[in-house]
């Protein structure tokens, strides 16, 4: 049995009847794929895919973080289903189905995860949905779970042997409350471990800077931990209080979902003419997509927005279960109308953040959610989504680049021709996300919305193409 993480925990913690965790992504197939053939698949391969594997084990009264279980007879029949769209089976028929099982909550008393085969989709194509919940995977584990039901050619890999079920580690219900306790009065040393590390950098913890006096606190331990050790103090970071924006506040329990495909050699070839990074040119496009949605909706304010951009804490080699990500924010420089001058800009604020976090506490949302008894985690976090909704919130948008792999891959013979995230939007980080993902030479984009905040999603994925090119052509008349 695995204990989860404070991260972790607070990914069941923040769920609502709106709010909730499930991450996704939807692979897009050129080929026939069966039920059949996804059940034969998972049986050979489901001991590769350990987060498909368990289920929580909760600690009486909340008292503790809950375990992971391993199960050991998983019924697929449940897990794995199949629907099909009604003729044409557009995109956008695609999308509207995937947002309604987006929207549903994952049952906490079996393994997190769902997968749904989606037949007639136009041009002689399938769809492949699986939903996981947060707690159970970032963004490079889910990866990898993907990565172990996927192929490199059309004719299946041989895999090693299912191994014989053992017999896990089991911990009492009295030692779970044993260890609850232990923890409880170990909290104020987290408390002290947690005020020593972050306070110089509490300017770039979401919610924390938009305190009174954050700012400030953190500029003068900054100064004064650099005089003390010598090193050149750490670079300023502006005050990011977030405008409101159509899609700021509450959100409600309904979903809209878009997606699209940028070509990643356009993406380089603006990164090269202008020598910045391929997630500057990402930053930028999603910028101008928004700058052009705004002003269709007569909402662009007069300031940048806010995003929240994940960064993975995994190193080279790092197998270890759990999530492991940090959020910095960063300025979004959807008010500069120049396309150049926006990815200058967006290149600078990114710089700063990337200087930042290289010194900051690298896990200081494990700090964080370590720094509080568990039992009053849960309560914490809906007191704070409770205290931030019907206000612009911490950061407008969450806007996400996930690495993926640069040749084919296959599912049981049937090839990937896309896979585009589907992720989260909470009452704190806004009613809108885009994530990211590259695969074969393509950048896969999800946008996931609320129904009722931004209701022409699609809009979003037109702007994002049109804002690529734009850049684009900025580069050839150079």
């Amino acid at each position: 049995m695995r204990q989860l993480s404070a991260v972790d925990t607070q990914f069941l913690n923040f769920e609502t009847p709106t709010n909730v965790a499930n991450i996704a992504g939807l692979a897009i197939l050129d080929g026939v794929l069966t039920r059949g053939d996804l059940l034969s698949l998972l049986a050979g391969r489901l001991h590769l895919a350990a987060p498909l594997r368990r289920r929580l084990a909760f600690v009486p009264f909340g008292l503790d973080h809950p375990y992971w279980v391993d199960e050991p007879r998983i019924d697929l029949d449940y897990h794995v289903r199949e629907l099909g769209l009604a003729p044409p089976g557009s995109d956008e028929q695609l999308g509207e189905q995937v947002a309604r099982l987006h929207a549903r909550p994952l049952d906490r008393r079996r393994p997190l995860w769902e997968m749904y085969l989606i037949h007639g989709l136009a041009g002689d194509r399938m769809a492949l949905y699986t939903k996981v919940h947060h707690a159970a995977v970032d963004g490079i584990t889910g990866a990898d779970v993907l990565a172990a039901l996927l192929d490199t050619s059309p004719e299946p890999t041989a895999t090693s042997s299912v191994p014989a079920p053992r017999d896990q580690e089991r911990i009492s219900t009295g030692e779970m409350l044993a260890k609850g306790v232990a923890k409880a009065v170990a909290n104020p040393a987290n408390t002290v471990r947690f005020l020593v590390d972050a306070v110089p950098h509490l300017d770039e913890i979401p919610v924390v800077s938009q305190l009174p006096g954050a700012g400030l606190v953190s500029r003068v331990t900054r100064d004064l931990a650099g005089r003390l050790t010598g090193r050149d103090p750490a670079p300023a970071l502006p005050r990011m209080t977030p405008p409101r924006t159509p899609f700021s506040g509450r959100i409600s329990g309904h979903r809209r979902f878009a997606f699209t495909t940028l070509s990643l050699a356009d993406v380089k070839r603006v990164k090269n003419a202008f020598g910045v990074t391929v997630n500057d040119v990402v930053m930028t496009v999603c910028a101008g997509a928004l700058r052009q949605w705004l002003i269709k909706h007569d909402a662009l304010p007069d300031r940048p927005l806010v995003a929240g951009v994940p960064f993975s804490l995994r190193t080279m080699g790092n197998q270890s279960a759990g999530n492991q990500v940090t959020l910095m924010i960063t300025q979004l420089a959807t008010q500069v109308a120049d396309p150049v001058e926006r990815l200058l800009a967006v290149r600078d604020a990114m710089t700063v953040i990337k200087d930042r976090s290289s010194l900051a506490p690298a896990h200081w949302l494990q700090q964080v959610s370590d720094m509080m008894p568990s039992a009053l985690t849960g309560l914490a976090a809906r007191a704070a989504f409770d205290l931030f909704a019907g206000t612009a919130g911490p950061i407008n948008v969450v806007i996400s680049n996930v690495p993926g792999p640069q040749l084919p891959l296959y599912v049981s013979g049937a090839r990937l021709l896309a896979y585009h995230p589907v992720s989260v939007i909470t009452d704190m980080s806004g009613g809108l996300n885009v994530t990211v993902f590259s695969y074969d030479g393509s950048l896969d984009v999800g946008v996931v919305a609320c129904r009722e905040m931004v209701p022409d999603v699609w809009t979003i994925t037109d702007h994002l193409r049109a804002a690529l090119s734009e850049l684009v052509l900025i580069v050839e008349q150079q």
